[in-house]
């Protein structure tokens, strides 16, 4: 469009309407704002967001499972003029700021074990190909060039980058960019609600998970097997907790085949389960964590991948480097909000109110399960996904049309027109999915539990 084609004054149009001239949105589909406007949020205050119509929302996903804090926290916008003032920008290629330094040591005296070297990234799927990548270089730094493969879960997600979308097992956010990165290997899930076997022993159910990680490096050769990628607990499908025992038995599988344990805890870490680390909440030992979303609340971009000791081991020697990086990982400014907000997440223990509203939050959502669409609800600390049945008693599923019609054509946006952003998703089966700033309280729950039942009472009508 040339500048005399465009409109003379926007003055009179919504943000909305402007929206659906150039804003190429993510994972949207566009059709459906064709004769509508995109909505537009506008501003932010605790568990709450506004559109531009004054409109309010629960804001029941922290924004992208980020905004631990809450939204208008003077204290971060603070550290980003403070910090701007002193020093706006430097990279990290062969030098440093004391941002970076400072954030660092917090990230590394946090972390279990011998996580003591921290590399920054831009968000986490730099950090999930930051860690994939290392894997690689480690091995082939220390005589074992053949361990290149990686082992994840099915229809875990773990990020849309080429490498990290090649570790992603939802195949239908794959099938448009392959061929993808070879050598990624994938293994079932902790779904219990389904699960293929043992599905009365959950114990069992884990153990047999675990163990399809060792078969499936057996099979490939541990020769060839670099790392396995898990998250604490599994975000896609609808948040599902590792039974009990899972991680001890992953752990000496990594342990036993030389393989390295990668935590991925964008999601999981500062606080989402009531802890800094997934891995501290569960106990277990990774050998690299990756982070990103709640170390800053969201209010910056920021990702770090969490080494081990012994894998900087290798780069130490003269002439070597972890040939990678980034423009704009470890930004000053974002080091700066990440500190003050992780000053804000222990000033009000926030860890802690996690860990004591936790089982209220769950039996809240629970109260849903007298509906006869309400087929499961599993998670922990504030990360809970619901799923959606079509018969309660068999668990049969939605079929695609019923998930067009009822979810995507009704329970999606009668959740936002009720005042609840959340996410209903079908990437795996049916769920709705819940991680809610950490500040909410049991006046929040109870907002939700209110809202959801009568959507997902019409939603039953629907079916």
């Amino acid at each position: 469009m040339s500048a005399t084609d465009k409109p003379a004054a926007t003055g009179a149009r919504t943000f909305g309407d402007r929206a659906r001239d150039h804003l190429w949105l993510h994972f949207a589909d566009h059709s459906g704002y064709a004769d509508t406007e995109i909505p537009v949020i506008v501003r932010g205050d605790g568990p709450y967001v506004y559109d531009e119509h004054g409109k309010r929302y629960f804001d029941g996903l922290a924004g992208l499972f980020a905004v631990q804090v809450g939204h208008g926290r003077d204290e971060l916008a603070e550290a980003v003029a403070r910090q701007t003032k002193q020093l706006a920008y430097f990279p990290l290629w062969s030098h440093a700021h004391p941002a970076a330094v400072e954030l660092a040591e917090r990230v590394a005296a946090q972390a279990p074990g011998d996580l003591n070297r921290v590399f920054f990234t831009g968000g986490g799927g730099e950090a999930v190909e930051s860690a994939w990548k290392l894997a690689k270089q480690y091995f082939k730094k220390t005589g074992k060039p053949n361990k290149h493969k990686v082992i994840s879960r099915s229809l875990a997600y773990h990020g849309t980058s080429q490498g990290a979308l090649s570790i992603t097992g939802i195949p239908g956010a794959k099938q448009d960019f392959e061929p993808l990165v070879p050598s990624a290997i994938k293994v079932p899930n902790t779904n219990f609600y389904r699960a293929p076997v043992h599905a009365d022993d959950y114990e069992a159910f884990g153990a047999w998970a675990a163990d399809e990680i060792a078969r499936a490096i057996e099979r490939e050769g541990p020769e060839t097997v670099a790392a396995v990628f898990l998250e604490p607990l599994q975000n896609t499908g609808g948040c599902f907790p590792p039974p009990p025992g899972y991680w001890q038995r992953v752990r000496e599988i990594c342990t036993e085949h030389d393989v390295l344990l990668v935590s991925d805890e964008v999601i999981c870490a500062f606080g989402r389960l009531g802890h800094d680390f997934g891995a501290n909440r569960y106990g277990y030992q990774p050998d690299i964590i990756t982070v990103a979303k709640g170390l800053t609340s969201g209010y910056a971009p920021l990702g770090a991948m969490i080494a081990d000791e012994r894998l900087m081991e290798p780069f130490l020697v003269d002439g070597s480097s972890f040939t990678h990086g980034s423009t704009y990982g470890g930004h000053p400014v974002a080091c700066a909000v990440a500190m003050a907000n992780l000053d804000l997440i222990e000033s009000e223990d926030l860890y802690g109110r996690v860990q004591a509203n936790e089982a209220n939050f769950r039996a809240t959502l629970e109260k849903l399960l007298d509906l006869p669409i309400v087929g499961d609800v599993r998670g922990a600390g504030y990360f809970y996904g619901i799923e959606l049945v079509k018969d309660k008693a068999t668990k049969a599923t939605f079929t695609a049309e019923d998930a067009e019609r009822v979810l995507r054509g009704h329970v999606s946006p009668a959740l936002f027109e009720a005042g609840l952003y959340c996410r209903a998703d079908d990437r795996a089966e049916p769920v709705i999915q819940l991680a809610p700033p950490l500040i909410s309280t049991q006046e929040h729950f109870d907002e939700v539990e209110q809202i959801l039942r009568a959507v997902l009472t019409e939603a039953q009508a629907e079916l």
